[in-house]
């Protein structure tokens, strides 16, 4: 596949759409606990959805997991562990601080840790400032920090300006507290994942030998990565069973006919979510010797989007005109930034 960076982050930015829409089913799920619809949604979009797609894309998975020993599958999986203990409070940080706030505080330590780190971790740090576009697009990376800075300024000012009863209206169990303390665990373990997506490139290589598209030769890698994440998430889920007695949520919902759709909303909150690692691994090879900046991209893009829907579901009305002009600038500092590490991937 030849490098095409500027469709490489369009790849990007249709993953950050996904990362923001992909809880908002669960606003519809009626008559669970939460750890119910969570778990029906991990074992759909994280273990069954992707090994169906491996089925369909790579000839032999479980020969390209082999092809580089155990070792190489220890690694993933832990480091999908960790991301998993990311994701429960990512989802977590969303129901205390709402779509927008939420995704700005802990896709922003997400993007900053899960792009520079596995570099420098890899001692590969020479190639962040390698070039002159690797240069452009280290500087276009650290821009978009501003532009989650000044989100996360917004939404901090969005605290001190509305009432408990519009907070409540807003995001029905707003706690800026809690909300905090789970976005900041979220965004470093969450980085996880782009450790686990970028570890194991011989799995690739054995794709690609079978015959695999390019498109998807990154699939395997991320199949097992969330084999790892699975592992946290099941744990938590029956420590919840065993305090809320809510496992019986399987057979029954709140009203008339709603089990059935419980399930379906439930299972597209999962593969959703996962369509944006999926579109992580795809844009990969369109990026060329620069697709570390992959997780950048599109945890950028994930706030960008998250804060429009967050604004269009009323996370920030009642808002004052300066707050939402930081709000504003903010987006317009993350536009600019992706332009910035389009033209520097491109040399």
């Amino acid at each position: 596949m030849s490098p095409n960076p500027i469709a490489g982050t369009g790849v990007f930015l249709l993953g950050g759409v996904a990362a923001a829409l992909y809880l908002l089913p669960f606003r519809a799920v009626r008559g669970w606990a939460y750890e119910t619809g969570w778990l029906v949604s991990v074992l759909a979009g994280w273990l069954v959805f992707p090994l169906a797609f491996d089925a369909a894309v790579v000839p032999d998975f479980f020969a390209v997991i082999a092809s580089d020993g155990a070792a190489a599958v220890a690694r993933t999986v832990a480091f999908g562990a960790l991301w998993g203990v990311g994701a429960l409070c990512w989802a977590l940080m969303v129901r205390y601080l709402g779509v927008g706030l939420g995704l700005a505080v802990g896709a922003g330590l997400c993007a900053a840790t899960g792009t520079l780190l596995p570099p420098i971790v890899s001692g590969n740090a020479a190639s962040l400032v390698a070039t002159r576009g690797a240069c452009i697009v280290l500087g276009g990376v650290l821009f978009s920090l501003v532009g989650i800075a000044l989100v996360g300024a917004a939404g901090r000012m969005k605290e001190g300006e509305m009432s408990a009863e519009a907070k409540a209206k807003a995001v029905a169990e707003y706690d800026f507290a809690k909300g905090i303390v789970t976005a900041i665990i979220a965004g470093f373990a969450s980085a996880g994942i782009n450790f686990a997506l970028q570890g194991a490139p011989a799995w690739e290589k054995a794709a690609l030998a079978q015959g695999t598209s390019a498109t998807w030769a990154g699939m395997p890698v991320l199949t097992v990565a969330l084999w790892g994440g699975l592992i946290p998430q099941a744990a938590w889920v029956v420590l919840q069973y065993r305090r809320n007695k809510s496992a019986a949520d399987y057979r029954r919902a709140a009203s008339g006919g709603r089990l059935a759709a419980n399930y379906l909303l439930s299972a597209s909150v999962g593969v959703v979510g996962v369509m944006q690692f999926v579109l992580q691994k795809v844009g990969e090879p369109l990026m060329g010797q620069m697709r570390y900046i992959s997780f950048g991209v599109l945890m950028a893009s994930a706030i960008f989007f998250s804060t429009l829907v967050g604004s269009i579901l009323g996370e920030w009305r009642g808002t004052s005109g300066r707050t939402r002009g930081v709000l504003a600038l903010g987006i317009a500092v993350l536009l600019a930034s992706f332009v910035a590490i389009s033209l520097g991937s491109r040399g």
